[in-house]
């Protein structure tokens, strides 16, 4: 409870380059759905896949970028 208040009362920037990293791989997820979507026959397990992966790591880059 200490080290939650500690780290609110401080409040900088929470920018990391790792963050960076994570966008990028959010533009690739998206990039994999389209091509998912666009393919024929459709996998559907890859294509399943691909878009619960893109959801969780837009959820992540929403809670980084609200942090910032």
């Amino acid at each position: 409870m200490l080290l939650a208040e500690a780290a609110a009362a401080a409040k900088e920037s929470a920018f990391d380059y790792f963050d960076i990293f994570m966008l990028v791989l959010t533009l690739i997820l998206l990039w994999a759905v389209i091509r998912q979507v666009k393919q024929r026959p459709r996998n559907m397990f890859a294509l399943g896949f691909a878009v619960v992966s893109f959801l969780v790591f837009v959820a992540a880059d929403v809670i980084m970028i609200s942090g910032w």
